[in-house]
């Protein structure tokens, strides 16, 4: 019926536009919590309240992060059984656990402590403080376990029987750490740090070029550029690793990130092509002679597989893929630049003194949020035209609904988010403007002050 076509269209419309938009602020709060939580440790360790302030600072733009994260992704649960009531019948007995488990020991572990984390600083000691900081990286960390396991499951099924069609659990355990897991958990936590990483770095290198908070531009840039000298190229690292196992068990998807119609020994890797899905071919190919057998199979002449496979109707959308994966790749060359620059500049003393890598810096801000996006595209349309790959495609899925139905709710979001995003930024900026506690004129405060046991009050105390 032609309703299905339009229905499956606008249905994976929806869910693409209010993931992408949700998306942006657990990347962000993740990343924010563990930067917290060093800064608290820095604190407890060395005793300058330059460490408890950018804490207070930074845990304000969490709060607002925290806050835009709940909004938006509420939303998300309920579309699984409006709109893919197929989805949650047939896989419900598998993810729905995972997905409450999220619920239960990752956002009330997260949100119960937050208030103390927040409100707490003169209301409990410093160790209780730091432990609730703990608690709520932890739940961070679990929110994205738990979510990034059912997505890995519906990527790598495993662990599960089918009877009569539904999805039910064997073994939990293989359920859970399925063969993509581990992977694909390493690559979202570190690209959450990363993210968090350069936001800041930019809001840092701006105060440090508009002279508005000097000391807390200064630290809080070198503790962001020496852990992004390590966390990107470790990233480069582990997204490697990552599509290995992809290449493994979803070839399809790798040929289609590679560019690769044809199955062939010694194939290129493509810098750039224009992919013609149509005449199943590659137009204006820019390539590494031998470069994908290499990375792919550990030689020149491994033999590739090619989209040619399966049928046209088993592929995913080559050019979205194929580009979404340039566009995260490029972003992290620019990343991995910007951080090392960085380190050679500290070394060398020159970090604050270097007008233009400050103005990089802060134009660079969005960068991280733009490779998580753009590899989270890779991921889910990568997957198509399965929802639980090999298993359950996505148009089986949907649910019986008319497409005016989804189209009218699809509207409705894209204003309400829009107008939630001006929001945001519009408090986000306000926040940044006014940055932390004004700083006292002290030599106590300075980047050159003798460190002092943590038992000892802070100056601002």
């Amino acid at each position: 019926m032609s309703w299905d076509l339009d229905t499956l269209m606008l249905s994976r419309l929806q869910f693409a536009f209010t993931i992408a938009f949700h998306i942006i602020f657990p990347t962000l709060t993740i990343g924010l919590a563990a930067f917290i939580a060093l800064l608290e440790a820095l604190w407890l360790r060395t005793g300058d309240p330059i460490y408890r302030r950018e804490c207070i600072f930074w845990g304000r733009v969490f709060a607002l992060g925290f806050g835009m994260g709940v909004v938006s992704g509420v939303v998300l649960s309920y579309e699984v059984g409006t709109n893919w009531s197929g989805f949650a019948e047939v896989a419900g007995n598998i993810v729905g656990p995972l997905m409450m488990y999220e619920v239960l020991a990752a956002f009330f572990l997260e949100a119960g402590f937050l208030g103390v984390m927040l409100f707490g600083w003169k209301r409990v000691g410093r160790r209780l403080h730091f432990l609730a900081t703990l608690m709520v990286m932890t739940g961070t960390f679990f929110s994205a376990f738990w979510i990034l396991s059912a997505n890995s499951w519906m990527h790598t099924p495993a662990g599960f029987e089918l009877r009569d069609g539904i999805f039910h659990a064997a073994n939990w355990l293989e359920a859970i750490f399925t063969p993509s897991f581990p992977y694909r958990l390493a690559h979202m936590l570190l690209a959450s740090y990363i993210t968090t990483g350069f936001v800041v770095a930019a809001v840092s290198a701006r105060y440090l070029r508009d002279g508005s908070h000097p000391r807390t531009g200064r630290r809080g840039l070198k503790v962001a550029i020496a852990s992004l000298a390590v966390l990107v190229p470790l990233q480069i690292v582990v997204g490697d690793l990552h599509g290995l196992v992809a290449y493994e068990h979803q070839p399809i998807k790798v040929a289609a990130i590679e560019g690769n119609w044809e199955t062939r020994r010694g194939a290129p890797l493509l810098l750039f092509a224009w992919p013609d899905a149509a005449a199943e071919e590659n137009r204006y190919e820019i390539g590494i002679p031998y470069g994908s057998s290499l990375l792919l199979e550990h030689s020149l002449d491994g033999e590739v597989t090619g989209l040619k496979e399966v049928p046209p109707e088993d592929r995913p959308n080559v050019p979205i893929v194929f580009f979404s994966f340039r566009i995260m790749v490029g972003a992290a060359v620019i990343m991995l630049m910007l951080a090392w620059t960085g380190v050679w500049l500290l070394a060398r003393g020159r970090l604050e003194n270097s007008p233009r890598y400050l103005r990089a810096l802060v134009w660079a801000w969005p960068l991280g949020f733009v490779a998580t996006l753009a590899g989270w595209f890779v991921n889910e349309v990568g997957r198509q035209p399965w929802v639980v790959y090999g298993y359950l495609r996505t148009a089986d899925a949907v649910s019986n609904i008319p497409a005016g139905q989804v189209a009218t709710s699809l509207g409705v979001f894209v204003v309400v988010y829009v107008l939630l995003m001006a929001a945001f930024l519009y408090y986000l900026v306000k926040l940044i403007r006014r940055g932390p506690d004004k700083e006292q004129a002290s030599p106590k405060l300075d980047d050159e002050a003798p460190a002092r046991p943590a038992f000892m009050p802070a100056a601002d105390e």
